[in-house]
């Protein structure tokens, strides 16, 4: 299943900002922070990455329903796909 490129900018940019934040967590633990804080980055992060990979869905459905022979032979046939977002969900 390809990819618009738009859509892999904006996975690549969201994986980076949730890079970002999980490294936050890291340091906020090695400096000792509070865990309130900690916990509010963490839930930074997850939502972050679960953007991620709703988005990734998203465009993964989008795809198989606007081309569903071409999806089916890549290994993508729709119902596998809503598999998928049942997973993140």
């Amino acid at each position: 299943m390809e990819l618009p490129e738009e859509v892999v900018n904006d996975l690549s940019l969201r994986l980076r900002r949730a890079e970002g934040q999980v490294r936050a967590v890291e340091t906020m633990l090695s400096e000792g922070r509070e865990c309130r804080d900690i916990v509010t980055q963490l839930s930074a992060a997850t939502k972050a990455l679960e953007q991620v990979g709703f988005r990734l869905i998203a465009s993964g459905l989008t795809y198989c329903v606007q081309h569903p022979e071409e999806a089916e032979a890549s290994g993508y046939p729709l119902d596998e796909v809503q598999r998928l977002f049942t997973k993140l969900a």
